[in-house]
């Protein structure tokens, strides 16, 4: 009777160990469909959208402005006198300045000891 008992719950634990397995692999399972159903879910969700574009409707709305006036208010104005000598000579002076400062040699030495 005891060696029957003994029977019946080994076959019980070797039961049990089966069910367990089937559950875990069915519960992994469950998790990749879960993860596939997200990604198919995302890559509906990116061809439902509309494609965004760089610039917004009011920008282009504003940009179209902008393009219409440089084009139609030239032909509608009169022309304007020409501007003084000296402010034509500030981009020349703005920009000799700048190729100044580009060759300049800098004091190495002094900009290596501020990093270290």
């Amino acid at each position: 009777m005891l060696v029957a008992s003994a029977m019946i719950t080994m076959e019980d634990q070797i039961r049990r160990e089966q069910k367990t397995q089937r559950g875990r692999y069915q519960y992994h399972h469950a998790g990749e469909e879960q993860e596939q159903q997200r990604r198919r879910r995302r890559l509906n969700n990116v061809a439902d959208r509309p494609p965004s574009s760089y610039f917004s409707t009011e920008a282009i709305l504003v940009l179209a402005c902008v393009t219409v006036s440089l084009l139609v208010l030239p032909l509608i104005l009169p022309p304007l006198p020409p501007p003084p000598t000296l402010l034509l000579l500030l981009p020349v002076c703005l920009l000799a300045l700048l190729v100044v400062l580009a060759f300049m040699p800098t004091d190495m030495r002094s900009m290596a000891s501020s990093y270290l």
